[in-house]
């Protein structure tokens, strides 16, 4: 497998998360999102994938998957084991609701190309996010406090988990208010202490800065 990705996008981080976790090997392919304009924007990228994001996820037969849930699900069912996702139905589809609350509640609006079009069009972009990424994970601390245990939803880990952790580090880089977030900030410390975490970690990735 090849996965096509950009140090500190949440959406890749998430995927190196999983691939971590279940153990999988892959070729990393670094896509610079800043310098130039982006290399996601260039011809090849695009016949990748022609929204002009990353991740992308190289399988089988060269066959290519975008949108990192999509790529978490994929994966899911391909390599069951160990599980990022409950056996009761209801449980899974709490995690899945917890993980859309990130997946397109929130990240969307924070994206490097949102940031830049409302720059274009004169709006404080850091005053953007502040209001969109705060009003979301104040909306998912309400939401992942009733079912949390040692994770976001009981004590197993799951794909909310897995956005979970990029998404608080991004607020925190941009200066977001994580205060009233007791429930997300505890499950966050616990997955710090897993391996997969550490070795996904944005800063641990080849194309970060030294």
């Amino acid at each position: 497998m090849k996965l096509h990705g950009f140090w500190r996008s949440t959406a890749t981080w998430r995927v190196r998360i999983a691939l971590a976790y279940k153990g999988l090997s892959y070729e990393y392919v670094a896509v610079d999102l800043l310098t130039a304009g982006g290399a996601q924007h260039s011809p090849e990228h695009r016949r990748l994938n022609p929204m002009a994001q990353v991740p992308v996820l190289e399988v089988e037969g060269g066959q290519h998957l975008t949108q990192s849930v999509a790529i978490l699900e994929y994966l899911e069912e391909r390599w069951p084991t160990p599980p990022l996702l409950p056996i009761a139905p209801l449980a899974r589809a709490r995690v899945r609701q917890l993980t859309e609350v990130i997946n397109a509640g929130i990240q969307p609006l924070q994206n490097t190309g949102v940031q830049r079009h409302v720059q274009s069009l004169g709006v404080d972009s850091t005053g953007w996010i502040h209001h969109f990424v705060g009003k979301g994970l104040a909306a998912l601390e309400a939401m992942t406090e009733p079912l949390a245990g040692h994770f976001s939803v009981g004590d197993a880990l799951s794909f909310a988990d897995l956005a979970l952790v990029p998404q608080l580090a991004f607020a925190r880089r941009f200066g977001v208010g994580l205060t009233g977030l007791p429930t997300l900030l505890r499950v966050e410390a616990n997955c710090a202490e897993l391996e997969c975490f550490k070795r996904a970690h944005a800063d641990l990735q080849p194309d970060a800065p030294g």
